[in-house]
């Protein structure tokens, strides 16, 4: 079971591999969203549509060097994706992955870094300027965490497609469409994806930068976000169970109760939702009944090795080493192709002592790692050892 201070959101992306039909009211709304408890949250703004989507003038030009051709009428998509991704010593728009890049598509263009949900916000606006058209997608992908300040991040996956329009007057110039994703196995994956709305990826950034406040304990400016997320898309449960938490961390431990179970009532099979709850009961005395939902979680999760891996985390950040080695195991006997699953086992076999088989292990997380980013950290602590 997991531990009575662990926390579970839910964010929108991660670049591994982020229901229904978002509806605009849910009668249920007023009483989840309990504006008294943070009476105070209208004084921390946040973006509206307009300003998430907002493109400068730079912005704007790089979408037309990317996606013209000879003339305005010859428009080609995979050069216009690929543009994205350059790198160049000038400031021409290529990104690089960060996870926690929850940011505004101009932000992202001028920082030149994003997760899957900025990349996409960001994509769609250029690709709209530039003439493309363009649609989200939610992929379903199986349950994956990441781990940060104390809190498990289930993280979900979006992508975009952009294409040449219907329109006899406009050429298409190589593929007429194109997805755009951090991840190329992702793009090659049987996992299925649908189309969502613009209003629903909204809903998603609000809901992350909620998580992102909530992490960092501003609680005040988390609810005006999470508050803005279940009234832009109503059916979002992610947002619904961030709320949750952010209830139980403040003590208001009915509210919290009521709003994981109207997530519940969106998706009864939504594990995170349940983990929540049994973590509530935990805090309210009611054992019995966390024990019967921790362990019906458990049982549906028991082949999926990132739940074993968030174990090890979550056992590591508390210093229980012998505990983790478990967890880590038992994740890599289920996965082994995982470049942080292969980390997890050498960031603790270096406590144990172990160096030699550490290293050994971080030698396959660098090779097994597809971004800049995380064989950077690999390499470096790959140099450390050796100096030592």
């Amino acid at each position: 079971m997991y531990a009575r201070n662990t926390f579970i959101l839910f964010i929108s992306c991660l670049l591994f591999a982020c229901q229904s039909t978002d509806k605009q009211t849910t009668s249920n709304s007023p009483t989840l969203l309990n504006d008294a408890l943070f009476p105070t949250y209208q004084l921390f703004a946040v973006e509206t549509p307009e300003e998430i989507f907002f493109l400068d003038d730079d912005a704007k030009a790089f979408a037309e060097r990317a996606v013209y051709e000879i003339s305005i009428s010859e428009k080609n998509p995979k050069r216009f994706a690929k543009s994205l991704f350059e790198h160049s010593d000038q400031n021409d728009g290529a990104v690089v992955y960060r996870n926690n890049a929850n940011t505004v598509a101009n932000s992202t263009f001028n920082n030149r870094s994003a997760n899957c949900l900025s990349l996409s916000i960001m994509a769609y606006a250029l690709a709209e300027h530039a003439g493309l058209d363009a649609e989200f997608y939610e992929i379903d992908i199986p349950e994956y965490w990441t781990r940060r300040d104390g809190y498990s991040l289930l993280n979900g996956h979006i992508n975009l497609q952009v294409s040449v329009p219907d329109n006899p007057l406009l050429v298409s110039v190589g593929a007429s469409a194109v997805t755009i994703d951090f991840d190329p196995q992702m793009l090659r994956s049987p996992f299925p994806r649908k189309v969502i709305s613009k209003q629903k990826v909204l809903s998603m950034f609000y809901n992350n930068k909620g998580a992102d406040a909530l992490v960092a304990n501003r609680y005040t400016r988390a609810y005006g976000y999470f508050r803005a997320a279940a009234l832009m898309s109503p059916q979002l449960q992610q947002s619904w169970v961030n709320l949750g938490v952010l209830y139980r961390k403040i003590g208001a431990l009915d509210q919290a109760e009521l709003t994981y179970k109207h997530a519940l009532s969106l998706n009864e099979d939504n594990l995170t939702a349940w983990e929540n709850l049994s973590i509530l009961y935990v805090h309210q005395g009611r054992s019995d009944e966390a024990m019967a939902i921790t362990e019906m979680v458990k049982t549906k999760r028991r082949t999926n090795p990132f739940y074993h891996f968030i174990l090890g985390e979550q056992a590591f950040d508390e210093g229980a080493l012998a505990q983790a080695l478990s967890h880590y195991q038992r994740a890599l006997r289920l996965d082994d192709g995982h470049h942080e699953i292969l980390f997890g086992m050498a960031k603790v076999l270096h406590e144990l002592g172990d160096i030699h088989q550490s290293q050994r292990y971080l030698q396959q997380a660098l090779k097994q790692a597809d971004n800049d980013q995380d064989k950077t950290r690999y390499m470096s602590k790959l140099a450390a050892i050796a100096s030592s």
